[in-house]
């Protein structure tokens, strides 16, 4: 448990929250005025921490169950309190493997032993063989639906995304149909996707129906999601990458919010807006935030995925600058961030470790993170019935 000292801020919030009525505290609306009280309950929590603990993740893949969660519980005896997933694709073509870290449904998941033995580095290293599984996506996701009823109903926040194939691809695709790097839609093209009642624009919608009717089913339950799709805009991979200013981005997640929203009635989401963290590697390159930012109406809490540890101070400041004191957070690592980087950036709310990336880091780093002062794990916080959360005092 938290030790008290650490807990007063918290102990004067709790106290003011139960002697009051929370819808009285100056708490920041979620963008959905219909939002279920679960939901609000959940964004006002995570106002609550901000600037005290950040809550621990982990990812998991599509139709693998809590394989990676598990994993880290085993690693370091504690269960990280975001449990993530994706309603991924099925992937196809002549490399399938190539897009393997994204955990298509119909891939399995990788050997981490075969990346922490010594490799003779005079040697090429072999890919590994193809190895398709039995399950269709629906099945995959099906089964991911099941286990986040699990393990919200054991204390866990959910939160999910979507690699979703180019909308004329369907629901399985060549890995390039998502990664299309300079094979990204024409501004044409992306006019028609975003224009309503292109044809192009009704394949989308057949795509994104799918997905809502998952995300009902959740809501039927009663379960809030941290939802953030089309992750990583402002970079240049994915087909939804690198299309700048009030005619590109903007307009996709805009068009999504309003179909989620007012279309399928789902008042279950909380809206992430994850961007990549800036970068300026020579055909890897994220732009800068601001370039693809939909606007406060339209975003709940701000992300940025951070990999190859670059955890500059700038890509904490600025979220918070554009988002004018909506909460943050660190959507996907690769490494967690240290204690001295939560000093030095107290704002990140969560951090979530993509799939088994996490566990080619240093097992003696993760333990320490997981077990830290400033990181929440599932056995320290409680829920009540109505979704109210609060940080366990003893």
């Amino acid at each position: 448990m938290k030790p008290l000292i650490q807990l007063f801020p918290v102990l004067v919030l709790a106290i003011f929250i139960f002697g009051c009525n929370q819808s009285t505290k100056d708490y920041i609306q979620p963008i959905n005025p219909d939002a279920t009280q679960k939901t609000k309950n959940l964004y006002y929590f995570i106002q609550d921490i901000q600037g005290t603990y950040s809550l621990s993740g982990q990812h998991n893949f599509v139709g693998k169950g809590s394989d990676y969660t598990d994993q880290l519980e085993e690693m370091t005896g504690l269960k990280a309190i975001i449990w993530g997933s994706d309603f991924s694709f099925c992937v196809d073509g002549e490399n399938p493997m190539r897009h393997q870290h994204c955990g298509p449904a119909n891939l399995p998941a990788i050997d981490i032993e075969r990346f922490r033995r010594p490799r003779d580095s005079t040697q090429r290293m072999q890919p590994p063989t193809v190895e398709y599984l039995d399950i269709t996506l629906a099945e995959a996701r099906d089964s991911t639906i099941k286990v986040i009823k699990e393990k919200y109903a054991i204390g866990h926040i959910i939160t999910l995304m979507w690699h979703g194939c180019y909308p004329t691809e369907g629901d399985c695709c060549d890995g390039t149909s998502i990664w299309a790097m300079e094979n990204r839609p024409s501004p044409e093209e992306w006019d028609k996707l975003v224009t309503e009642g292109t044809e192009l624009n009704d394949m989308w919608k057949e795509g994104a129906d799918k997905i809502a009717g998952y995300l009902k089913e959740l809501q039927d339950a009663n379960i809030p999601v941290l939802w953030r799709p089309y992750h990583e805009m402002n970079g240049v991979w994915f087909w939804w990458c690198n299309h700048k200013g009030d005619q590109g981005f903007k307009r996709l997640w805009i068009m999504m919010y309003d179909y989620f929203t007012n279309h399928h009635k789902l008042n279950n989401l909380i809206w992430v807006w994850n961007t990549n963290a800036p970068r300026d590697i020579p055909g890897d390159e994220a732009w800068p935030y601001e370039l693809f930012y939909p606007g406060t109406e339209y975003v709940d809490v701000l992300a940025a995925d951070v990999y190859r540890n670059d955890y500059k101070q700038s890509h904490h400041d600025d979220l918070i600058t554009l988002g004018g004191g909506k909460p943050i957070a660190l959507g996907e690592v690769s490494n967690m961030p240290t204690e001295e980087i939560l000093e030095q950036q107290p704002q990140w709310t969560w951090f979530m470790p993509w799939g088994w990336i996490l566990f080619l880091s240093d097992s003696e780093i993760i333990k320490e993170m997981m077990s830290s002062e400033k990181v929440l794990t599932l056995d320290e916080i409680e829920v009540e019935k109505n979704g109210r959360y609060s940080v366990k005092t003893e």
